[in-house]
């Protein structure tokens, strides 16, 4: 399995957990009074973020890109649904 590959799993596992935590744990936490969800969602969104910056650093060493094209990607991990636009865009240019 190339590291383009495990960088777009990645990216779009940390894209989903991105949007639960937004969209549903953080309702549930304000709405339901339910803060447990936020607790383990927030670590799990953690752990894939590092997990999304750490594959990301190897992917640009391995493929050479240029350091706007890294730091664009890095960055989309902060918008909600840019990690699915960056997936797409990797699939299209492989």
């Amino acid at each position: 399995m190339s590291t383009l590959s495990i960088f777009r799993k990645v990216a779009v596992a940390e894209g989903i957990s991105y949007l639960f935590l937004l969209f549903i744990a953080m309702p549930l936490k304000y709405w339901a009074g339910l803060p447990l969800v936020v607790k383990y969602a927030g670590w799990a969104h953690g752990v894939l973020f590092m997990l999304y910056i750490v594959v990301l650093i190897m992917a640009w060493t391995e493929y050479k890109w240029k350091i706007g094209k890294a730091l664009l990607i890095g960055l989309a991990s902060l918008l909600p649904f840019a990690p699915f636009i960056v997936d797409k865009r990797l699939k299209e240019d492989n």
